[in-house]
């Protein structure tokens, strides 16, 4: 569901104006999250990584509605209800990857089960887009596994800043018993401001703190 926005009582309406059409600009943030808890649960309850991190972003996305804002094709500023993860899968035989997703649902197990029968059906599958039907209120996702990096930013030139999220987190490192990833966003600077990054920030860092996910259900 696209709901509008009451531009004149919506309070952000000034920055969007500016940031959209006087000065396109975005935010890239890169933080640290401690998975130390949420991957030794994960594999307590015999679950893969990429999709239980996954599900929970797009969890997480859910209490933030300035990351779920689009513009429709009459020109329409609104919210989408929710936003299906569009993720990344490697291919090591020829170093390329490809694009999948898969439709979010707040039932993990539901979730879980669609995203290992995606990755088992396309997985495999050479191209940018071996599924076809993405729908239009998506965000992005990727991993890059074999870097620690301090900063990831995702920048189209040329061209409006996206207002969905595009995420990146990459190579797990462990420091004093902790276990680490570094995380990052990239979004138009019209959608979110720092406060509502670091809320978003905020909120994964208690999911993963707190959250108990079993592929059963």
């Amino acid at each position: 569901m696209f709901t509008p926005i009451d531009q004149s009582t919506w309070p952000r309406r000034e920055h969007f104006a500016y940031y959209r059409n006087t000065l396109p600009c975005a935010n890239s943030v890169t933080t640290h999250l401690d998975v130390t808890k949420f991957r030794a649960m994960l594999q307590k309850n015999h679950i893969k990584f990429y999709p239980a991190f996954i599900w929970c972003v797009s969890h997480t996305l859910l209490s933030h509605p300035d990351f779920r804002l689009a513009v429709d094709q009459s020109g329409t500023l609104g919210t989408h209800d929710v936003l299906h993860p569009n993720y990344t899968v490697f291919h090591e035989d020829d170093h390329t990857f490809s694009d999948l997703w898969t439709a979010h649902d707040e039932d993990f197990p539901t979730f879980y089960r669609a995203f290992l029968a995606d990755l088992e059906t396309y997985g495999n599958v050479h191209g940018m887009k071996p599924k076809g039907g993405q729908p239009w209120n998506f965000y992005c996702i990727s991993c890059v596994p074999w870097l620690d990096f301090t900063g990831y930013a995702t920048v189209v030139p040329g061209g409006q800043p996206h207002l969905f999220p595009v995420l990146t987190y990459g190579k797990f490192t462990e420091h004093d018993g902790k276990l680490t990833l570094p995380f990052s966003l990239s979004i138009s600077h019209a959608a979110v401001d720092g406060w509502h990054i670091s809320q978003f920030f905020q909120g994964m860092q208690d999911l993963l703190d707190t959250v108990e996910l079993t592929a059963e259900g």
